[in-house]
């Protein structure tokens, strides 16, 4: 474990050794997250765990806490790491990390799985403040997971150190319509009897400005050469959600015994399709989920040195998507009739999923020198799908079901001071059902299912070659099972497939890093290596559908070689100045020489694969001024930038020959001024994001927001 630092604590080194426990508050206390050992602060909020051999790094939240950053935001200060958006506030989203995106980096809260458990919780809807720090393991990941990433994880660590009483309250207000509060109170009794309250929500019209072919109703074309200055105006978003959690801390039976319920819902109007060409005036979606919760942490069970760790979760979403609109839009907000209800396709559908998930981890400390780890998670999802358009609700027959078992056992080694070791091997188990139609014409289905298991293994090393340098590699042959929506769908813009096979993969990390401080100068630099060797590759495509419609659709693709690397360089100035940034070349490409399903040769062979970002890299400068006008009272004053090179969303081979199929080079800039009063108990924030007014881009170059301007206050004590 660590103890969060903030940028002016730079090259703070906090040493904490064990197993999973912290002892205590009020006698006892425990934190339940993973052994991390040893921290380095090289400022900017982002903290390098020495002593662990796994590629990890701590992102810090507390410097970011007062600007309108939600935790996928805070995400992009990490090397490697990518934020992707299709568009604004509650756009789908997803984050890349060296190479792999989307589904292959899988997120956690407090040690527990977060897939299924609906869009109102994401990572993007998610206030910085909800963080404590956010640790993020790159490429290979240890068994205290659970998980079936390869890409790696992010694991979002709340505050459990509350001694007392504590409130967290902010309001922020922005262009396009842009509401965003939260607030957070708690308290833990002497008697250890505690209790925290978390509420927040997120509202925004979404309506700027974008440049877009438009279609001409009479022609019925779309002239691709051409683009407006049009506004989105189908695209506002809301989301709502309210934690609580209640038990009990430091008792000789638990450590931490909490009761939790979690409550969100979501309203989204979907203003695009896959492709920003296609634009909808009536489509929406909403959600409502509700979750129970259970978490359990015993140190010292039975024996000492033994630690125990159970959580478990029911969540229950249900979701409904609404397209029953008899006109199509077009970008200038004109309609016209069309020939059959439907915008996409004619849908009011209701899909209610059940999540459950059990995760067991055990930590057996033998010495100071040997630890075992054991962990087990267990997940069990299950969707059933309603159609509303007659007066009487049509269930679906057969039910989506899938089962995933995922056991890890893993070996430390810490002989000395300078160097450990981590073996370990994985099981994997997953059984999937549903339907599957029998007929060309989709009206008859019968129910198919069919069971996959894989066994992994991998190892971990690090080694202090001299005093501030480290080296660090670890193996891991890896796998990653299909998620809900690569199956099923996500039953409106997405077709999944049953039988797609899991991804395999040969995983290499090698990292070097050299820190060093010289009375108020600290310096820190380090770089890494990637090698991602994959098999039956998940890519996500678009289909083309009547209508000259799109759907996105998954494939296995046989195999894709991935080759990069990644650059961090920092420097900090006693409490007043930080500065640093991160550069990223990740190389991800066809290792296919004959194309799929022939024997001919495959001409993209070498080539990137489409629709991924290769190259980016980012900077940030910090100035803090101390007792400005008043004792206790700090102005600070934050610039980051993000750069992205242009990359093709279709196959190199066409995408560099035709613009269209471009997502052009994109440099943004972004500035937050704060100032603190009374040691941080009030605040006072503006923040401009995108400040030149960069035109971005992403995913099949979907449109982001331009230059927009956000106020915040915060009141913390």
């Amino acid at each position: 474990m660590f103890m969060p630092m903030s940028a002016q604590q730079d090259s703070t080194r906090v040493k904490h050794r064990g197993t999973k426990s912290e002892n205590r508050h009020h006698g006892k206390h425990i934190d339940n997250e993973l052994q991390l050992d040893e921290v380095v602060v090289v400022a900017g909020g982002v903290s390098r765990v020495k002593r662990s051999a796994f590629n990890t790094i701590a992102v810090d939240t507390k410097e970011m806490q007062n600007t309108t950053k939600n935790l996928s935001d805070a995400l992009s200060k990490a090397p490697g790491l990518k934020l992707r958006e299709s568009g604004g506030v509650g756009s789908d989203m997803s984050l890349m990390m060296d190479g792999f995106s989307g589904k292959r980096v899988k997120v956690f809260i407090d040690g527990v799985p977060q897939e299924g458990v609906g869009a109102s919780f994401g990572l993007n809807n998610i206030p910085v403040s909800f963080a404590n720090r956010i640790e993020v393991y790159k490429g290979v990941v240890p068994v205290g997971f659970g998980t079936d990433a390869i890409g790696g994880v992010i694991n979002v660590v709340t505050n459990k150190r509350h001694s007392g009483w504590h409130l967290d309250a902010s309001y922020s207000y922005g262009s396009f319509n842009t509401h965003k509060s939260n607030v957070s109170f708690g308290q833990t009794f002497k008697n250890g009897l505690t209790y925290e309250i978390t509420a927040f929500q997120n509202y925004s019209d979404n309506n700027y400005r974008i440049n877009s072919p438009v279609e001409d109703f009479e022609t019925g074309r779309i002239d691709r050469d051409k683009k407006e200055s049009v506004k989105r105006f189908n695209d506002t978003y809301h989301n709502e959600a309210i934690v609580g959690k209640l038990g009990v801390v430091g008792k000789k039976w638990a450590d931490r015994l909490l009761l939790g319920l979690t409550w969100s819902q979501m309203y989204k109007e979907i203003q695009t399709g896959v492709r920003q060409e296609i634009v909808y005036g009536e489509k929406h979606r909403r959600s409502h989920a509700l979750q129970p919760s259970l978490e359990y942490v015993k140190h010292n069970l039975f024996t000492r040195g033994l630690d125990l760790t159970v959580t478990g979760s029911y969540n229950r979403d249900v979701t409904t998507n609404v397209d029953t609109a008899s006109y199509k839009y077009n970008w200038r907000g004109e309609k016209a009739l069309l020939n059959s209800p439907g915008e996409q396709s004619l849908m009011h559908s209701r899909a209610t999923n059940h999540n459950w998930n059990a995760t067991a981890t055990l930590n057996y400390q033998l010495g100071k020198a040997h630890l075992l780890t054991f962990n087990n998670v267990l997940t069990d999802f299950r969707r059933s799908n309603a159609s509303l358009l007659t007066a009487e609700t049509l269930t679906d027959a057969i039910d989506k079901h899938t089962r995933k078992n995922i056991a890890g056992l893993q070996y430390r080694l810490t002989p000395a001071d300078n160097w450990n070791l981590s073996v370990f091997g994985k099981y994997y188990n997953l059984y999937v059902a549903g339907p599957v139609a029998t007929t060309e014409t989709l009206d008859t289905y019968t129910k198919t299912s069919h069971t996959i298991d894989f066994w992994g293994y991998g190892a971990a090393a690090t080694w202090f070659i001299i005093d501030g340098l480290q080296v660090k590699l670890s193996y891991e042959k890896a796998c990653r099972l299909p998620t809900i929506e690569e199956m099923f769908g996500d039953e409106d813009l997405e077709t999944g497939d049953i039988g797609i096979k899991p991804e395999r993969s040969d995983n290499v990390n090698l990292n070097l890093s050299y820190s060093r401080r010289i009375d108020k100068h600290t310096f820190y630099v380090e770089g890494g290596l990637i090698y991602r060797d994959t098999k039956d590759y998940i890519q996500r495509n678009i289909m083309s559908l009547s209508g000259g419609k799109y759907a996105a659709s998954y494939i296995n693709y046989g195999k894709v070689l991935t080759k990069g690397f990644n650059l961090s360089l920092r420097y900090a100035h006693g409490r007043w100045l930080s500065i640093g940034g991160n550069f990223t070349k990740m190389n991800v490409c066809d290792n296919m020489k004959t194309s799929m399903g022939s024997t001919s040769a495959n001409i993209n062979y070498k080539e990137r694969m489409p629709n991924l970002p290769y190259l980016f890299a980012d900077s940030d400068i910090n100035l803090y001024w101390r007792n400005c006008m008043k004792k206790g009272n700090t102005l600070a004053l934050t610039y980051d930038n993000q750069y992205l090179h242009s990359f093709t969303y279709y196959s190199s081979h066409i995408g560099a020959n035709k613009a269209d199929y471009v997502v052009p080079n994109q440099f943004s800039h972004n500035i937050v001024l704060t100032y603190s009063m009374m040691r941080g108990r009030y605040s006072v924030s503006l923040e401009c994001r995108n400040f030149t007014n960069e035109k971005l881009y992403d995913n099949f170059s979907l449109q982001k927001a331009g230059r927009a301007f956000y106020g915040k206050v915060r009141v913390h004590f």
